[in-house]
């Protein structure tokens, strides 16, 4: 089967077909760098980041392009409420995002254009919706896209055009679908917009949020390319102007598969501060949550799906993580020589794993391949009829998969120090006490170094230590 994803603009699953054989170019809707992003935005930057990992585990290239939204009404807001700079407020949580990026081991995107880089582009752009009918400066020096003028308005949102608002316009970035209407493209110079000021031809003003997304993804991936990703929340206003203005801009087709991914719950209920249930990634590692364990939430409820953040599904994932590592290190150490080859049992999981994930992203499919595949595995090693050279085949699976998952090798993100020689001493004074027969003495030193945030493992080959 070909890989099918859920095209948001047809509403149903459509086979997956590059522009370009072998390569698939990619524009994700980054954050507005105004404030730390929180793991409702992280929801979906994980979706895209398991995205990208699946079609290059298919062999394919990606070029990914994630864009930083560092000017529109947020930013400038927030600047002057700091009493900073535009730049001097972006720069730093540009900054803080690349971080947390790194803590999740989210893959870096190729490209991270900011809006403020790509003004000249973004001018030459509404110059040309201008010349060609579909844009119209205003009394306040401001341009605005007609809608009424693109036929194909609203079908990404799914809007009767008989309910757009008509001969009224909305300067705001944001908007509901109630308020579909002509959209700023060039938003004329006001007092509130401090020192964050361009040249045009229309006056001294600023680009719309809108119009930055069209600029820099047509820039770095042409006029047309394959995916384009955000949460649903992109889907209108930001998505379908982003279409209309890019279509009529270059009279080309714009993007192929529209992909979005749906809301984190927390507790069953949205995300807000008034409800004190608002949380960035700092906020969960500063309460002592992993980063791998974060991540594994976040990645393994289907990207269509509301995912249900909660204390609970961070200890589950802790757990499930731990198991796949257990499982690797088991094999790695593995030293007797059955019969058993792993030949069919790689074979069918690396078949059923590909299986559910072309079909959109069935990321509960592939685990059970996965975990399927760890339950014969470990059987096989508890009885000792598994061969060095199937161990060898399941490791390396393992490796495939992982580039998928990205788990098996990523650090906790809690800045924890742990003194080894400590440890192996303590171990060593329990493997003492075993040999006394001395029980309580051995389990008080497990439980101590339990506390401390050490996990014990027992092997034929000794004791091994981890941290949990």
């Amino acid at each position: 089967m070909s890989i099918q994803f859920y095209n948001t603009k047809s509403r149903q699953k459509e086979s997956f077909n590059p522009i370009a054989a072998g390569k698939v170019r990619m524009y994700t809707c980054g954050p507005t760098v105004y404030d730390y992003a929180h793991i409702g935005n992280y929801r979906t930057f994980m979706f895209e980041d398991l995205l990208r990992r699946y079609l290059e585990f298919r062999g394919l290239e990606v070029t990914q392009v994630m864009n930083l939204t560092d000017v529109d009404d947020n930013t400038i807001r927030r600047s002057r409420e700091r009493g900073v700079s535009l730049s001097e407020l972006t720069d730093e949580f540009k900054t803080a995002f690349h971080a947390d990026l790194k803590t999740l081991n989210i893959q870096p995107a190729h490209h991270y254009p900011a809006a403020t880089q790509y003004v000249a582009e973004m001018i030459q752009m509404i110059q040309d919706l201008e010349s060609k009918g579909f844009a119209y400066k205003s009394d306040d020096g401001s341009v605005y896209f007609e809608i009424d003028k693109f036929n194909d308005y609203g079908k990404l949102a799914n809007l009767n055009p008989e309910e757009m608002v008509k001969a009224e316009r909305v300067s705001d970035d944001s908007y509901e679908k109630e308020g579909a209407r002509d959209f700023a493209l060039w938003k004329g110079y006001k007092e509130e917009d401090g020192e964050v000021q361009w040249d045009s031809p229309w006056g001294k003003g600023r680009p719309g949020w809108h119009i930055e997304c069209s600029v820099m993804s047509t820039e770095l991936l042409g006029n047309h390319f394959d995916i384009h990703c955000g949460g649903v929340d992109n889907i209108f206003p930001h998505h379908e102007n982003e279409i209309a203005q890019s279509v009529c801009s270059t009279g080309e087709a714009f993007v192929n598969y529209w992909l979005h991914s749906e809301y984190l719950l927390v507790d069953n209920k949205k995300m807000s501060k008034s409800l004190n249930n608002f949380y960035t990634l700092r906020d969960l590692m500063n309460q002592g949550y992993p980063a791998d364990a974060i991540r594994w939430m976040l990645l393994t409820t289907h990207y269509r799906q509301k995912l249900n953040f909660s204390v609970k599904r961070l200890d589950e994932a802790t757990k499930a993580v731990n198991r796949l590592r257990e499982f690797v290190d088991k094999l790695k150490s593995y030293d007797r020589n059955g019969s058993a080859s792993a030949k069919i049992q790689v074979e069918e999981a690396e078949s059923s794993f590909t299986a559910a994930m072309d079909d959109d992203l069935n990321i509960s499919g592939g685990l059970a391949a996965i975990f399927d595949l760890v339950r014969w595995g470990n059987k096989a090693m508890d009885d000792g009829d598994l061969s060095g050279s199937g161990a060898l085949s399941l490791s390396t699976l393992m490796d495939r998969f992982d580039h998928v998952l990205a788990v098996l090798r990523m650090d906790s993100g809690l800045e924890q120090e742990f003194d080894a020689a400590f440890i192996e001493a303590r171990i060593a004074e329990r493997k003492q006490a075993r040999a006394n027969k001395d029980f309580a003495l051995s389990d008080t030193i497990r439980d101590e170094l339990a506390e401390q945030g050490i996990e014990l493992i027992d092997t034929p080959e000794g004791t091994k230590w981890k941290v949990k």
